[in-house]
């Protein structure tokens, strides 16, 4: 009896895992994700003045000049914008 219930419940977590990869396929092969756009919607990404470069805003890597607050991508990026 404890056989058959460890394989019902073998069989259950093979069958979970399958769909998992299946589901998995099928995004990448789609391109969208429910899990990508829920995080790219509450994710807004500014320009590093000096390279280009979009990042997330970060305090640490940030500088205030005039009134307005900039963003950088490393520290090397806002070193260059303070000269």
């Amino acid at each position: 009896m404890i056989r058959v219930l460890l394989l019902g419940v073998l069989f259950l977590l093979i069958a979970q895992a399958f769909w998992r990869v299946v589901d998995g396929i099928v995004d990448g092969a789609s391109g969208s994700s429910k899990r990508k756009r829920s995080i790219r919607s509450s994710l807004k990404l500014v320009r590093d003045p000096v390279c280009g470069t979009f990042v997330a805003p970060r305090p640490e890597l940030s500088l205030t000049a005039h009134g307005e607050t900039h963003f950088f991508c490393s520290e090397k990026c806002r070193k260059e914008f303070r000269r």
